[in-house]
């Protein structure tokens, strides 16, 4: 499921190749992005990141993500209802998502992604976005629910508060 991480000298290239230096604190947040049990927001990387670099900063954690956002490595996730902190992703396929409406973590879904659900959803709503002027790029998909139990493995630890 998903992409595989890249290793650091090809993030290293990516970097380079939009300008951007390839920094300890880009690719310690990279890393911790890849390893995440679910998408974290840039408190939740800061807090992770600062046992192996223990001087750095909020504002350049977020500087970091940005810059991983723009170079196309990480997305980033706007915030769920009630939540007001993006999160941020590693995997740059399209893919689905569910999150928990009491701790706000989100977590990647292992079906598949269907460039064709929306028509199979409903075979009359493009040319209806259509005839409205719209043209639909894409979309996404995010189950919205609460952990009622925890599945072995997983762990909400450190989302949302």
């Amino acid at each position: 499921m998903g992409t595989a991480p890249l290793d650091q000298r090809s993030l290293r290239l990516i970097l380079d190749e939009a300008g951007l230096r390839c920094t300890p604190q880009r690719l310690a947040v990279y890393d911790h992005l890849c390893r995440a049990a679910h998408h974290p927001t840039a408190e939740e990387v800061y807090h992770a990141v600062r046992s192996s670099i223990p001087r750095i900063s909020l504002a350049t954690v977020y500087k970091a993500l940005e810059a991983l956002v723009a170079v196309g490595v990480a997305t980033k996730l706007t915030a769920g209802a009630g939540e007001t902190r993006a999160r941020f992703d590693a995997r740059c396929d399209q893919h689905y998502h569910f999150r928990c409406l009491r701790t706000g973590a989100v977590h990647d879904l292992p079906t598949p992604f269907d460039p064709d659900l929306v028509a199979k959803l409903d075979p009359q709503l493009g040319e209806y976005l259509s005839r409205q002027g719209f043209q639909v790029t894409g979309y996404h998909l995010e189950f919205v629910g609460y952990h009622t139990h925890r599945a072995a493995g997983t762990s909400d630890q450190g989302a949302g508060a």
